[in-house]
């Protein structure tokens, strides 16, 4: 079986060399980027299957990498940053990152953060255990093999994350789920995320989906549990 490939985008020529041999030893392919423009030349060139992308960058900044990325794929994406501020993180996650850590770390963690992104996009991708199935609402059709959304006849296009959200809640409809529930189910209990990335998930899928988020018809807040799907 291929191994992963994976696309490393840091300046800094010494944490470069060193996230290199330490992946490389545990089986990924692995290109190197040293700015943000090269960055994205690399994807489009060769279409890793996941980004390590450091936020400080020359000629296009991490952040603006990672939103030019989203525009062309759900890629999984892991945000290194020397910045611990937490509306960084929220930025981050705002922008469809899957997983973030601050300088300096553990490159033993930082492998096992790897392989458990790129384990939950396997999943989504179809490995066994992915979810199956066509969800049909009135104004809503949730493919999940192909993770493909239609409201009223048009194509909404969804992150990765923003497609499980959506899919755990939809296919339970009335249920409600705290966030520390959604926090398990779509970051994975191998995942010690913040609840506010719960909030700010469900507030990108909001802005994506509904006529008007302030008045949500399909994912609905209940004070002081969490959320609910009302198709």
């Amino acid at each position: 079986m291929p191994q992963a490939r994976i696309l490393v985008v840091d300046d800094e020529v010494q944490l470069q060399k060193a996230l290199r041999v330490r992946l490389e030893r545990e089986g990924y392919q692995v290109e190197v980027a040293g700015d943000g423009e090269e960055a994205l030349r690399l994807f489009d060139q060769n279409r890793p299957d996941l980004v390590i992308l450091d936020v400080m960058l020359p000629r296009l900044d991490g952040f603006g990498v990672c939103s030019a990325l989203r525009e062309r794929s759900d890629t999984p994406i892991i945000i290194l940053s020397a910045r611990s501020d937490e509306l960084d993180k929220l930025v981050g996650f705002r922008l469809g990152v899957d997983d973030y850590m601050t300088k300096p770390f553990s490159l033993s963690e930082l492998v096992l953060r790897v392989a458990a992104v790129l384990r939950r996009a396997g999943t989504r991708a179809g490995a066994p255990g992915a979810p199956s199935g066509v969800l049909r609402f009135p104004t809503l059709e949730i493919d999940a093999r192909r993770r493909h959304v239609v409201r009223q006849g048009q194509p909404i296009q969804l992150t990765a994350k923003e497609f499980d959200l959506l899919w755990l809640l939809a296919s339970h409809p009335q249920a409600v789920f705290s966030r520390e529930q959604i926090l398990e189910h779509v970051w994975q209990s191998d995942y010690a995320g913040d609840l506010n990335n719960v909030t700010v998930l469900v507030s990108r899928l909001r802005e994506k989906l509904e006529a008007d988020p302030a008045h949500p018809s399909y994912i609905e807040t209940v004070r002081g549990v969490g959320y609910r799907f009302c198709g």
